[in-house]
């Protein structure tokens, strides 16, 4: 209802889109035939951008966060976020460890998507890596050899569709789209909950 609004306010008006760069107090007044802020749009528009390249954020954040800094840790978590807690890595490590999603063990080609709009890119036998899926990522499963995800547990929407498909899953890795590309080779244990990264690739597309 509220999206509705203000699409139609964005028509009326005829900013369109732009009207979700707007407090609502900003489209009552545009409404309302008063001045507009329209001066703001660029510099929040750009803000957006800037925001949107970035991974999700931790389900949990505490303390002072800054997710420029924060996105520039290849180790960080997205699980759970603590500024008073030392950064403790581990940049070796060929091992990813999460839940036991769906069981099945198999070796094949990382694609990370971002969107489930991006399910073109998907090619039939890739491993499938998301920072999490819902019922719009639904339709690339059966093109996916197995499953990984950042987000998740034995119980989450990735799993739960993987186990009834028979496609190996490993959810809640924490760092998945992080730690590898598109291209890596590796080996998914849905049922130990591991994937053992065996070797990456700069020139896959």
């Amino acid at each position: 209802m509220v999206r509705a609004f203000a699409l139609r306010a964005g028509e009326l008006t005829g900013i369109g889109d732009d009207v979700f760069f707007h407090y609502i107090d900003e489209v009552e007044d545009i409404l309302s035939g008063k001045a507009s802020k329209i001066k703001y749009i660029l510099v929040r528009r750009e803000n957006y951008e800037k925001y949107k390249t970035l991974p999700p954020f931790p389900s949990i954040i505490r303390g002072r966060f800054n997710p420029t800094e924060w996105a520039k840790d290849p180790n960080r978590r997205i699980d759970y976020y603590d500024s008073s807690m030392p950064i403790v890595s581990a940049p070796d490590s060929e091992i990813l460890k999460g839940y036991a999603g769906a069981a099945g063990r198999i070796e094949g080609n990382v694609r990370i998507l971002l969107n489930p709009e991006e399910g073109d890119k998907l090619q039939t036998g890739e491993i499938l890596v998301a920072a999490t899926t819902n019922i719009g990522w639904t339709p690339l499963f059966p093109k996916a050899a197995a499953i990984i995800t950042d987000i998740g547990a034995p119980l989450s929407h990735a799993a739960i569709v993987a186990r009834e498909l028979g496609i190996p899953a490993v959810v809640g890795c924490g760092n998945a789209t992080t730690r590898l590309k598109t291209g890596d080779r590796v080996i998914v244990d849905g049922g130990q909950g591991v994937v053992q990264i065996l070797n990456g690739t700069d020139d896959f597309i």
